[in-house]
């Protein structure tokens, strides 16, 4: 993968993560901390790790060469997002952050290995697919709590409904 290869790639993820925004808008406030769906995590704790670990900490950490998650501290964070308000404003802070981070990242840093704290190093390109994984399947989980949760989630391709900054390209 090259910078051009991933800012298309980045394009993308920036239209889902609209979608995802919408998503955490109608989940009920009342939920944030609730367990719809037993053994998995809350949403408001889903946040903190979607958007902080994921999204923020891969890209900052591709850019500056060591991915430095702090996953341990995603329960503190997560007992912060006491309401949307709260939850969509973390999550917009995480988008910043990390397309700051896609801004400087160049074709010399895809290619680097990059250091993880989850025992494994690979380059940095790779590190963008495996966010992009790790995003689709925990945003799945949170449609099924919107869902338990007795909410209609967005249509998952309803791109041009995001905010405009989320919006296709035109």
């Amino acid at each position: 993968m090259n910078k051009e290869a991933l800012d298309q790639m980045w394009d993308q993820m920036r239209q889902k993560y609209g979608v995802y925004l919408r998503l955490l808008a109608v989940i009920p406030e009342d939920r944030l901390h609730a367990h719809p769906i037993p053994d998995m995590r809350t949403p408001a704790e889903l946040v903190a790790h979607v958007s902080g670990t994921v999204v923020r900490d891969i890209a900052e950490g591709i850019a500056k060469g060591e991915i430095t998650a702090e996953e341990d501290a995603e329960a503190g964070v997560a007992a912060g997002l006491t309401s949307t308000e709260d939850v969509l404003r973390f999550a917009r802070e995480c988008w910043g952050r990390a397309q700051q981070a896609v801004d400087r990242i160049g074709d010399a840093d895809l290619q680097a290995m990059v250091a993880t704290p989850w025992d494994m190093t690979f380059p940095g390109w790779v590190g963008f697919h495996i966010q992009s994984d790790e995003f689709l399947h925990h945003r799945g989980q949170l449609y099924a709590y919107a869902r338990a949760c007795g909410v209609a989630p967005p249509f998952i391709w309803s791109f041009e409904e995001n905010a405009p900054e989320f919006r296709p390209a035109t």
